[in-house]
C-alpha cells in the first residue's frame, strides 16, 4: 500500500525511520528546524542504504530508494497528505509541545501523530493541541530499519481508532508493533534495558566483573537466547515443568538479589500464576520438549552463523 510519512527531525532516529519507510516503498517527507541538517541526513541515509544493499537487504538501487525521500524547509508543506507524522525531536517536553501544537493544527484530520520519545509519556505534551486524540508514542528500537519492534503507547486522550491505524501502518511497513497498556516513564524497552544497565554498573562498581567480561556474558550468554526468545520463555524452557517450577526453585534467590539492591518486588503466588497461565496458553506443557528442541536448533543456527 502506498503511504506518505512525514518525519519531523533529521537526527539519527529521524534518519533511521526515513531509511525504514523508504525501504518499505513509502513516500518520505523529512523536515528539520535546522535546514543545515539536511546535508548530513542525506549523506547518512545514502550510507545506510548502501550498507543494506551490500548485505542483500535492499531490493532496489540506492538511487531509486533515495528518490522517495524529500527534504522540506517548510513544515506545512511536509505535512500535506501524510498518513503518519513521526516526531523525532530532542527529548524535551517543551520542544515536543511546540512541535505537536503545529502538527496538530496543520496535519491531515486522520493522520496519526506519533512521538519517538524514549521516556516522556505523550500525555505530557499532547495537551498542546486539540488533536490530542491522534497523539501517541511510537518508540522504536534503534536503528528501526534493523530492529523491528516498536512500542505503541496511547495516552488517556488517544482514540482507539488512532491506535488501530498506527498499529496497521507500522505493521504494513514491516515493523512489529507492541501495544503498551498504560503510560509509564521509559515504556518497556528502556525499563528492561535500564534494569540490565543498573545491575551492570553495580557489578562493575562492586569489583565483581570487568566491563568487557560483563559484555561477554551478554554476547555469548543471555544475548544468544534473547535473540529469539524473551526472559519469560527462557525461564519456561530452562526448567522441566515450566515457568511455575522455575519460579518455585529460583524465586527466593532472585528476591534476595533484589533486596540486596534495595528492591522489594517478590514474585507472589498470584503473579506467578498469572504469568504461568499466559505461558501455558502459548505453550501447553505437552509441547514443552518440542519447543526446547526448537530452541536448541535456533542456538545451533546462531552458533554456525557467528562462527
Amino acid at each position: 500500500m502506498s503511504r506518505t510519512i512525514t518525519i519531523v527531525g533529521a537526527g539519527s532516529i529521524g534518519v533511521g525511520f526515513a531509511v525504514h519507510f523508504a525501504s518499505a516503498g513509502y513516500t518520505v517527507r523529512l523536515w528539520d528546524a535546522l535546514p543545515d541538517a539536511y546535508g548530513r541526513a542525506r549523506a547518512e541515509m545514502e550510507s545506510r542504504f548502501t550498507l543494506l544493499s551490500e548485505e542483500g537487504l535492499l531490493m532496489e538501487p540506492v538511487s531509486q530508494v533515495m528518490q522517495r525521500v524529500g527534504f522540506f524547509e517548510i513544515l506545512l508543506d511536509a505535512l500535506k497528505g501524510a498518513d503518519l507524522v513521526q516526531e523525532c525531536v530532542p527529548e524535551n517536553v517543551e520542544v515536543k509541545r511546540a512541535i505537536f501544537q503545529q502538527v496538530g493544527a496543520y496535519s491531515q484530520p486522520n493522520a496519526v501523530l506519533a512521538s519517538s520519545s524514549s521516556a516522556i509519556v505523550s500525555s505530557e505534551f499532547a495537551t498542546a493541541t486539540p488533536a490530542r486524540d491522534r497523539v501517541l508514542i511510537a518508540h522504536p528500537g534503534n536503528p528501526p530499519y534493523l530492529i523491528p519492534v516498536i512500542e505503541i503507547v496511547p495516552s488517556a486522550f488517544t482514540s482507539e481508532e488512532t491506535v488501530a491505524r498506527a498499529m496497521n501502518i507500522y505493521r504494513e511497513s514491516g515493523l512489529k508493533p507492541v501495544r503498551i497498556a498504560k503510560e509509564v516513564e521509559g515504556f518497556v524497552f528502556n525499563r528492561l534495558q535500564g534494569a540490565v544497565l543498573r545491575e551492570a554498573y553495580c557489578l562493575v562498581r562492586d569489583g565483581v566483573i570487568s566491563v568487557d567480561d560483563l559484555d561477554e556474558v551478554m554476547r555469548s550468554g543471555l544475548g544468544r537466547r534473547w535473540a529469539f526468545i524473551g526472559p519469560f520463555e527462557t525461564s519456561d524452557l530452562n526448567t522441566r515443568g515450566g515457568i511455575g517450577s522455575h519460579a518455585h526453585k529460583m524465586g527466593p534467590a532472585y528476591e534476595r538479589m533484589g533486596a540486596e539492591r534495595g528492591q522489594s518486588d517478590p514474585w507472589t503466588e498470584d503473579l506467578v500464576a498469572a504469568v504461568e497461565a499466559q505461558r501455558r496458553e502459548l505453550l501447553p506443557l505437552e509441547r514443552w520438549d518440542e519447543r526446547v528442541a526448537w530452541r536448541d536448533r535456533q542456538l545451533m543456527a546462531l552458533k554456525k552463523l557467528l562462527s
